[in-house]
C-alpha cells in the first residue's frame, strides 16, 4: 500500500502551535492508527528520514515517536529492512462492543460504599459541621516548631516508617490523655495514624470477618459507616437517644461497635454513667470491640472535658480514637489510637503495610507543640471562642425564628442540631439554601434506615462572630414559608 495515505491521514492532525511537541502528537497518531488495526500488524512504516520530509519535520521529531512506540512494543526495528508494526497487533480488526452488553459495576459492597461516601459540595462557608477556625490558628508557632525540626532532622525520617509513630509523640500523648481524659494507656499502646478514617477503615478490616454485625449510631456518622461497608460487614443502626447509644437486646450480637460518648455525632448527646456501664456490659457479653471515637472532646463546656469511656474498661474492649483535625488543623491529617497490648504490633505492621506512616517530620513538630505550651492555649482560647459562638448562633436562632427552629445539643462540640417537623424536605431546603451560599447538612444524612427525626446539623466553629446573625437570617428567610 502506498505511504500517501499516511501522509494525507497525519498532515491535517499535526498542530504546530501546540502546546504538545510534534513527536508528542505523531507519536499519539501512530499509535491509535495501530490499535485501530488501520496499520496492521507486520506492515512497514515510511523510513524516518522520508516521513520527515513529507510532513515537513525534524527527523528527530519522527526518530522521537517512532523510539517510544517501540519502547513500548508497537513497533520493531529489522536490521536492513526497516520499521515495522509489531506482529502482536494482528491484522484481525477488533470487534465492535456489543449493544446489549451490561454495562460494568461495582462489586455489591463497592456500590453500598460508594453510596455511602457522599461529598460536601463545598468544605468552607456558614453552616458546615466540623469546620474549626483557622484564622485564629497560632500559625507562627507552629512554623517555628516545624522548622527547627525540619533543620535537624536526622536522615532516618526520609525513610519508609513502620514504628507506630515517633516514640516522642506517642509518650506525650499518652500523659495528655490521662490527664486531660484519664486514658489509661503506655506510651506503648498510642499509635499515630494517618487519619482517623485511615484507622475506622483498618480497624473494620482486622477485628472483624466479612458478613459480621457491626452496631453504627442512629443517626450516626457516615464515615464509620463507610470503614464497616469497606471490611464487608453489615451495618445495623442501634438508635441514639438523649444518653447516647441505646443498646437495643433485640439487635444481632455485634462484633464491632462504633460510639461517640463524649459527644454524639450528630445528636450531640452525652452518653450518661448508667449507659456507659451497659454499653461495656454489651460488649462482654458479645465478645465485642467497641470503637470510642472521640473526635471533638477537648470542646466541653458545660464542665471539665468528661472522662473517656476507656477508663471504665476493665476487659481491654476499647479502642480509643483521638485527631488533631478540629484542634489543629483537618490538613494535618494525623490522628492517634489507644489500642489493647495485644493489639498494637498486629496495627502497627498492617498499617505500615497497608498505609504507610505518616511524616516524622510532622510529628516531631506536633510534639514541640504540644510540650512547649501551644497546644493547650490554643484549645484554650478556641474552647473560650466556640462557647461564645454557640450563644450567638442561639440568640441569633431566637431573634430570628423564636421557637420555630429548636436547637439540641451544646454541651460540647462544634455544632448543634437544629430540629424540623417530621416530613420536612431537608434536601430542598440545602439545595436552596447552596444557592445563598449556606451549606446546611441534612440529618438524613445520617441515616442507615428511614430517617425517624428531621432537621440540620448546624456547625458554628467556623463562622466569624459578625457573621453570624447574617447567616441565621438567610436561612430564617428560606424557612419563614417552609415552615407554615
Amino acid at each position: 500500500m502506498s505511504d500517501d495515505w499516511l501522509v494525507n491521514y497525519l498532515q491535517p492532525r499535526l498542530t504546530r502551535n501546540s502546546s504538545e511537541h510534534l513527536s508528542r502528537q505523531l507519536y499519539r497518531q501512530l499509535r491509535e492508527l495501530i490499535r485501530l488495526r488501520r496499520l496492521a500488524g507486520g506492515s512497514a512504516l515510511p523510513a524516518s528520514r522520508a516521513l520527515a520530509q513529507t510532513l515537513r519535520l525534524g527527523r528527530n521529531t519522527v526518530l522521537s515517536a517512532y523510539d517510544q512506540l517501540a519502547a513500548e512494543g508497537y513497533l520493531e526495528s529489522r536490521h536492513g529492512s526497516g520499521t515495522y508494526v509489531c506482529d502482536a497487533f494482528g491484522d484481525a480488526a477488533p470487534q465492535p462492543a456489543q449493544t446489549d452488553a451490561l454495562p460494568r459495576q461495582l462489586s455489591l459492597r463497592g456500590q453500598a460504599l460508594a453510596n455511602a461516601s457522599r461529598l460536601p459540595a463545598r468544605k468552607l462557608g456558614a453552616f458546615v459541621p466540623g469546620q474549626p477556625e483557622l484564622e485564629l490558628f497560632p500559625h507562627k508557632q507552629w512554623q517555628q516548631c516545624l522548622s527547627r525540626r525540619q533543620r535537624s532532622a536526622p536522615l532516618a525520617w526520609l525513610h519508609y516508617q513502620h514504628q507506630g509513630g515517633l516514640p516522642e509523640l506517642r509518650a506525650i500523648l499518652s500523659q495528655y490523655l490521662h490527664l486531660t481524659r484519664s486514658v489509661c494507656c503506655q506510651p506503648e499502646q498510642v499509635v499515630i495514624v494517618p487519619g482517623a478514617q485511615s484507622a475506622l477503615t483498618l480497624l473494620a478490616q482486622l477485628l472483624a470477618e466479612p458478613g459480621d454485625t457491626a452496631w453504627i449510631e442512629e443517626p450516626g456518622y457516615t464515615g464509620a459507616q463507610a470503614a464497616m461497608l469497606a471490611a464487608g460487614l453489615r451495618c445495623q443502626a442501634i438508635r441514639v437517644d438523649s444518653q447516647g447509644l441505646l443498646p437495643d437486646p433485640a439487635a444481632d450480637p455485634p462484633r464491632l461497635i462504633y460510639a461517640t460518648p463524649a459527644h454524639q455525632y450528630p445528636t450531640g448527646a452525652v452518653m450518661s454513667l448508667p449507659r456507659r456501664l451497659e454499653l461495656l456490659a454489651q460488649a462482654r457479653r458479645h465478645d465485642s470491640w467497641i470503637v470510642e471515637d472521640d473526635y471533638d472532646g477537648e470542646f466541653c463546656y458545660a464542665s471539665a472535658p468528661l472522662a473517656a469511656l476507656q477508663s471504665l474498661d476493665q476487659d481491654g474492649r476499647v479502642i480509643y480514637i483521638g485527631t488533631f483535625s478540629k484542634v489543629m488543623f483537618p490538613g494535618l491529617k494525623l490522628a492517634y489510637l489507644v489500642l489493647p497490648p495485644e493489639l498494637v504490633d498486629p496495627y502497627r505492621r498492617c498499617q505500615a503495610r497497608l498505609q504507610g506512616e505518616g511524616s516524622y517530620l510532622q510529628q516531631a513538630a506536633v510534639a514541640d507543640f504540644i510540650e512547649q505550651g501551644h497546644f493547650a492555649r490554643h484549645i484554650r482560647h478556641m474552647r473560650e471562642l466556640y462557647q461564645r459562638r454557640q450563644q450567638l448562633l442561639r440568640h441569633a436562632v431566637e431573634q430570628c425564628l423564636g421557637s420555630a427552629l429548636p436547637l439540641h445539643g451544646g454541651d460540647a462540640g462544634m455544632h448543634l442540631l437544629a430540629e424540623l417537623p417530621n416530613g420536612f424536605d431537608e434536601w430542598e431546603l440545602q439545595a436552596a439554601a447552596a444557592e445563598r451560599q449556606l451549606w446546611l447538612r441534612p440529618l438524613a444524612r445520617h441515616f442507615l434506615d428511614t430517617p425517624y427525626r428531621n432537621g440540620l446539623v448546624l456547625g458554628y466553629a467556623g463562622i466569624a462572630d459578625h457573621a453570624m446573625r447574617p447567616a441565621v437570617q438567610q436561612l430564617a428567610d428560606l424557612l419563614e414559608t417552609r415552615l407554615k
